[in-house]
């Protein structure tokens, strides 16, 4: 792990550095995609370049991580690591992308910070970008073998079997391979990338949680349109989805990924507490429809907020999914409600006086002032962080601490 002498190094520039990483990204990414333009076409979000999502994801990934070397000597952040190697995988990430990355990247440290980058804080931080490379490169490498594709070849046509109308802004598609061959493995909550070209030539992806039981030979992708706000582009992949894709047509898919998913389906005594937002039922879904494919006897609860029933995508198979359950039970949180129902209450998902199972695993997923609300109640509730597991649509740009 980090050497003393660079560990001393690291803890009296990491201020200074934080402090610089929003410049040193921006000037990192600009430098970058100035001589290597094909990086664009493919591989990066042009929707989360243009937000700053992604060098703000970058950033945190960054301090998180030298963060975390200095607290923790001897060990990793594994969770940190395991997230990033995932996104990595389903957008084809392979090892020599990462001495490209360090070209750039001390090249801005250097421009932004000047004299203060001596040879020895050169060496020390090449030391930390070295370790977490490293640390990524293995854990990629075995996803990839797990997937059973080649590094980086992780792309597959599928054919789009049927297209529903879940709510006004969004839409399931149904796929199947087009190829004729099995579908490759899945794991309830994980999520595939979408690989589409758009009218200026350039691919760009986006990555779609799997919506239904992922144990058959169809796959489904539930997807919201993207209304860029407050400046914000439109989402480019969502709205070519919702307008030029129909039934017949092919979608390139990745292969399935994602850190967070249902680890042991035969489990049939751990509670599970599915907790969404918005188009965070998708996943949530998923393992629903799983749990129910194998007729599953352990505790679940759902628990989703939304707008208004209208907005719920998914509301309605939801429903049958756990009327099919024995030991599940739902509660729905409208801000704007419909008519009175039982299983639904008025406003934002409020947790006091909702009785959780004891030891449950907790999915959660929306978006993240949801969910960094609901956290802590689930915290204040009693429920031990490593029992919460978190999924991130785009940029991991929360990053929470063991208690935060």
């Amino acid at each position: 792990m980090l050497s003393a002498e660079s560990a001393a190094v690291i803890r009296a520039t990491l201020p200074a550095l934080a402090g610089a990483l929003d410049e040193i990204t921006t000037r990192f990414y600009g430098a970058m995609f100035r001589d290597r333009p094909e990086l664009l076409d493919g591989m990066f979000n042009r929707g989360n370049q243009a937000s700053g999502a992604q060098r703000r994801a970058l950033a945190g990934s960054i301090a998180g991580f030298a963060t975390a070397l200095l607290d923790d000597p001897g060990t990793r952040p594994d969770t940190l690591l395991d997230r990033i190697a995932h996104k990595h995988a389903a957008v084809g990430v392979t090892d020599d992308q990462y001495t490209i990355v360090h070209k750039y990247l001390f090249g801005a440290i250097a421009e932004v910070l000047g004299d203060a980058v001596t040879p020895e804080v050169a060496a020390a931080w090449d030391e930390v970008y070295w370790l977490m490379a490293g640390a990524l490169i293995g854990r990629e490498a075995r996803l990839y073998q797990d997937a059973g594709v080649e590094p980086g070849h992780i792309w597959r046509q599928w054919t789009v079997v049927d297209r529903r109308t879940e709510t006004p802004d969004t839409v399931s598609f149904l796929l199947r391979p087009a190829d004729g061959e099995p579908a490759p493995q899945a794991r309830a909550g994980q999520y595939v990338s979408v690989r589409a070209l758009m009218a200026d030539g350039v691919h760009q992806l986006r990555q779609y949680s799997l919506s239904s039981d992922p144990g058959g030979e169809l796959r489904r992708i539930t997807v919201k349109r993207v209304t860029g706000t407050a400046g914000e582009p439109d989402g480019e992949v969502s709205n070519l989805l919702h307008t030029q894709v129909h039934p017949g047509d092919e979608l390139t898919l990745s292969a399935p990924f994602g850190d967070v998913f249902l680890d042991n389906p035969a489990d049939t005594t751990t509670p599970v507490v599915l907790v969404s937002a918005g188009i965070g039922c998708t996943p949530m879904t998923g393992i629903l429809a799983h749990l129910a494919a194998l007729r599953s006897p352990r505790p679940v609860m759902v628990l989703h907020a939304d707008r208004s029933p209208t907005d719920h995508a998914l509301r309605n198979e939801n429903r049958r999914l756990i009327d099919r359950l024995p030991a599940a039970s739902a509660l729905f949180w409208y801000e704007n409600s419909g008519p009175e129902e039982a299983d639904a209450r008025a406003g934002r998902m409020n947790l006091d006086g909702i009785e959780l199972p004891h030891d449950a695993t907790v999915f959660l997923c929306g978006p993240l002032p949801f969910m960094r609300e609901v956290r802590g109640q689930l915290l204040r509730a009693g429920v031990p962080a490593k029992l919460i597991r978190y999924e991130v649509f785009g940029p991991d740009l929360w990053l929470p601490g063991p208690t935060a």
